[in-house]
């Protein structure tokens, strides 16, 4: 059975304050999902709303069709990491998971088997208060595997690991995926997002302001075309005359010495009027907005009326997560999770 997470018209006011409003999302499995703002947009309140650990105001948070509360076997189908735990120095991490596993009536075996998933099989066995910041990370996410889960939540998995524990995250998170799983992360690392989501729902202010495929979003986003020419000046009246003709869409032109700068275009738009015209061109690049100028385009309004991907979808995403990664792995990062309300 297809596994789905979705919120329709999520809403908590802590009092006052408006945390979250009127958010409405779809989260089908095979992809890994961003859940992207600024701190304080509300992604953590979200998430708890979703786990069943804050009441929301209105609207509701669903898994299989169901509030998480009313699922016939939760830790089987979702697995969570919001906040690090507490974890007893003295315990070693083997211990750790089978007490958590006990409570929740799950066999021993178990146990081994997350372990070596993420990449700690070897050090099971030693205590946690000798362990570092990511190898107490990969612990967590071993509880949150003890179940076999359908559905993984993370919080901020990659806030603070090294570059050998953030390459490690990001092939996990692919490979369980791929394996027709549902991935929803939340982040504000916008340039370790940019290469470990396929999709992304961002948040500003409690209010969802563009959800929909990276890919997507970020063709849809702004491209600027470089061209150097030694015709710069009529290349650019060229292209500002197919500007207010209506044929190279809603560009904008600057001369920067033998640089033509045309923005709000693409190449497959520029090209053909440069042939057209006759203009000699020495070099032509494109650069297309990345997630960063998206996410701050978004998230302080100024774009996202006008943004293709400014309304939510509350669609199940399509595509796959790419290629599968194959664990476990090895080696471990530095790095703790970190939540904001």
């Amino acid at each position: 059975m297809s596994v789905e997470v979705e919120a329709r018209g999520l809403t908590k006011h802590f009092g006052e304050v408006v945390a979250v409003e009127g958010l409405s999302f779809a989260v089908g499995p095979g992809t890994v999902t961003g859940f992207l703002g600024p701190n304080g947009a509300g992604k953590t309140t979200t998430l708890r709303m979703l786990l069943g650990l804050v009441t929301p105001t209105a609207g509701v948070a669903l898994v299989n069709g169901v509030p998480y509360r009313r699922l016939p076997d939760p830790t089987g189908t979702v697995g969570a990491v919001l906040e690090a735990s507490g974890f007893h120095p003295a315990r070693t991490a083997r211990n750790h998971l089978r007490t958590v596993a006990t409570v929740a009536g799950i066999p021993a075996t178990r146990v081994d088997e997350v372990l070596e998933l993420v990449g700690l099989g070897g050090d099971g066995d030693r205590r946690v208060g000798g362990y570092s910041l990511g190898m107490r990370q990969r612990l967590e996410l071993a509880r949150a595997l003890l179940g076999d889960p359908s559905v993984l939540v993370l919080d901020e998995p990659a806030n603070g690991l090294d570059p050998q524990g953030i390459a490690w995250m990001r092939g996990f998170l692919r490979w369980f995926a791929a394996q027709g799983r549902v991935v929803l992360v939340s982040s504000h690392l916008l340039a370790e997002a940019s290469q470990t989501v396929d999709r992304v729902i961002i948040l500003a202010a409690g209010r969802v302001v563009a959800d929909g495929p990276l890919a997507d979003m970020l063709r849809g986003a702004t491209t600027t075309v470089r061209l150097r020419s030694p015709e710069a000046s009529r290349l650019a009246a060229v292209l500002e005359a197919a500007a207010a003709d209506g044929g190279a869409g809603n560009l904008s032109v600057s001369l920067q010495g033998d640089t033509v700068v045309a923005q709000g275009t693409t190449p497959e738009v520029v090209g053909p009027i440069v042939a057209r015209n006759g203009v000699i061109v020495y070099e032509m690049t494109s650069s297309g907005e990345s997630l960063e100028q998206l996410f701050f385009q978004l998230t302080e309004g100024s774009a996202a009326a006008g943004h293709p991907f400014s309304k939510p979808a509350g669609a199940t995403p399509a595509g796959g997560p790419g290629a599968p990664w194959d664990p476990p792995g090895t080696g471990a990062g530095d790095g703790a999770g970190e939540g904001q309300r």
